[in-house]
């Protein structure tokens, strides 16, 4: 097991049962770092047994703890993010070593983790259910809220703390046991560090299950296991297609964050300054693998050549390098495969007739062969059946759309299967809440741009954007689930 919280102690263990054990068989998976390209860790390749082993686990001790009085439940909570915020440092260095965050994204990583475990220790004393009266005499009606059983999180490797964390501390707060598959590039950071987590807090044995392993070997197991009685995920719209499929073959609960095409619509009569602040942060903070991130920028005409000077001009001037850096802003993409698809989108953009106004390749980095980092892109002539904006890029790419009128910037942004985020900036707020109005999506920003995630406010997507949703009062409905009792205090009479 490991003994610290260092990139480099042992994490080469499942953990199963309150044990750090092998996996079943033979086979590991390197873990390396974006930036250096480096293997700075090995995980297990958990097999179907040991996913088995990890729902038997919770099952079983998940009927006690949901007779845990709420203030223990609490407790656990609070001290897992006294846990979290004593060892955020090598946290925060954690994430830079397998998810390439800069500094910028460890630490807001932490924060917003923190926000969301202490969000979700109020959730025990809110499990609270209802009294009504009954139409038939001498009657009445007690609805309970209990917890679901196993849920089951299947976490996404951009930013899997914060993204873990709002769907595990809810889970058990409620009186749920948990079993957490992370992504395969964060399998640390998504799912492990949680068990070292929340063991250091005092969480009984068997409530908090890891496996480590392929999506292509686990997957289907994790996803549409008998003892699953709830599925978070969090990834892509594709992926979560088959997730959703094969969880709802158990009808188990599902909550479902996926792939988003989000619009930040600038009007003729916005602050150009400010909304070139948030652009620059909403489309290039954390190398843009950001879910809610800003995929297309939509553009009054009358302003349009003066933002995308404005645009360029900052992309530019953004510290471009390793993660290891203090000063980096935009650091590595995750691996190959990524980095090769959104420099695809930019080169098939240009291809049909958009100007590369700068980026659109990668950035050298000294000792490293094959760099992950591209550099900050802008992109200007794009339409928005162009590939950089039709698709969902997640990359430091910013396509930016010209509009003639409101109407046809509300086209512009609804013009995508997706429904996740979206942002306004507009001089006249109340012409900025009429599009945030007629936006299409499960979440705007006016004069701000679409990356905020509060936990006591509620968030979620339409669309091919997902299904469920998180924090406040959404994850409490998710993780728990209703029970009618009525109670007949007089003799009932009956028509025969």
């Amino acid at each position: 097991m490991p003994d610290s919280y260092a990139i480099d102690d042992d994490w080469n263990a499942l953990y199963v049962d309150g044990e750090w054990r092998p996996a079943e068989g033979d086979e590991t998976i390197a873990v390396e770092d974006p930036s250096t390209r480096e293997q700075v860790a090995t995980v297990p390749a958990a097999g179907e047994a040991d996913v088995d082993a990890a729902y038997e686990a919770a099952a079983e001790a998940q009927s006690e703890w949901a007779d845990a009085p709420p203030a223990r439940r609490a407790e656990v909570i609070q001290d897992a993010i006294e846990t979290l915020q004593s060892h955020s440092d090598e946290v925060i260095d954690l994430l830079t070593h397998e998810a390439g965050g800069s500094p910028i994204m460890g630490e807001t990583s932490v924060q917003i983790a923190t926000d969301q475990a202490g969000e979700a220790a109020a959730l025990p004393r809110q499990m609270k259910g209802e009294h009504a009266a009954s139409n038939v005499p001498g009657k009445e009606h007690i609805v309970k809220r209990e917890p679901r059983g196993v849920v089951t999180v299947i976490s996404p490797w951009n930013f899997p703390l914060n993204l873990s964390m709002r769907a595990v501390a809810p889970a058990l707060a409620a009186g749920n046991a948990v079993v957490i598959k992370p992504a395969t590039n964060t399998p640390i950071t998504g799912g492990l560090l949680f068990a070292k987590l929340f063991e250091d807090a005092g969480l009984p044995a068997g409530l908090l299950n890891v496996v480590t392993g392929h999506g292509s070997d686990i997957g289907d197991a994790v996803a549409g296991h008998p003892e699953s009685d709830m599925v978070a995920f969090t990834g892509s719209t594709a992926v979560g297609r088959q997730v959703a499929a094969t969880a709802g073959e158990n009808l188990a609960e599902q909550s479902m964050e996926l792939g988003g095409n989000n619009a930040h619509v600038v009007t003729a009569d916005a602050d150009i300054d400010q909304a070139i602040d948030s652009a620059t942060f909403g489309s290039f903070v954390h190398q843009g693998q950001v879910c809610i991130s800003i995929n297309r920028h939509v553009v009054h005409e009358s302003i349009y050549d003066e933002y995308v000077d404005a645009l360029v001009d900052r992309a530019e001037s953004l510290p471009v390098g390793s993660a290891h850096e203090e000063d980096t802003v935009v650091g590595p993409i995750i691996n190959e495969s990524q980095r090769d698809e959104m420099l695809g989108y930019v080169e098939e953009t240009v291809d049909a007739g958009a100007t590369l106004e700068t980026g659109g390749e990668t950035a050298d980095l000294e000792g490293v062969d094959d760099s992950l980092v591209v550099r900050p892109t802008v992109l200007s002539g794009v339409t928005n059946d162009m590939a950089a904006a039709c698709n969902e890029h997640f990359g430091p790419i910013a396509p930016v759309i010209p509009f003639s009128d409101i109407d046809e910037a509300v086209a512009i942004a609804n013009d995508t299967e997706y429904g996740l985020a979206g942002s306004v900036h507009a001089g006249d707020l109340g012409v900025g809440m009429d599009i945030a109005d007629r936006m299409e999506t499960g979440q705007v920003h006016i004069n701000d741009q679409p990356i905020n995630d509060e936990a006591h406010v509620t968030f979620s997507g339409t669309a091919a954007s997902g299904v469920g949703g998180y924090n406040d009062g959404a994850i409490l409905e998710q993780v728990t689930e209703t029970k009618w009792i009525s109670l007949q205090r007089e003799p009932r009479e009956y028509p025969f």
